[in-house]
Formats: C-alpha cells, structure tokens, sequence
C-alpha cells in the first residue's frame, strides 16, 4: 500500500496521468471523428 500513497500523492504522476486521460481524450475523439465522417462519405 505505500507505494500506491506514494503515487497517488505524487504530483508528478498525478500530472502524468492527467496528460495521459487527455491524449487518449483527444485520440477517441479522432477515431470517433474520421469514423463517422468515413462511414458519412459513404453512404
């Protein structure tokens, strides 16, 4: 458990995971993006 207090006390990692959450943010939001227009273009 010490090193779970530790991470999650850490800002460093708390940052690191927060810039994590928004590329894969902005990554799905890309799929989802180019998906729909794809699917769009085709019909």
């Amino acid at each position: 458990m010490d090193i779970i207090d530790m991470l999650l006390n850490d800002p460093v990692v708390l940052y690191s995971f927060a810039g994590l959450a928004i590329l894969l943010g902005i990554g799905g939001f890309y799929i989802y993006y180019f998906a729909k227009h794809i699917s769009e273009d085709k019909q």
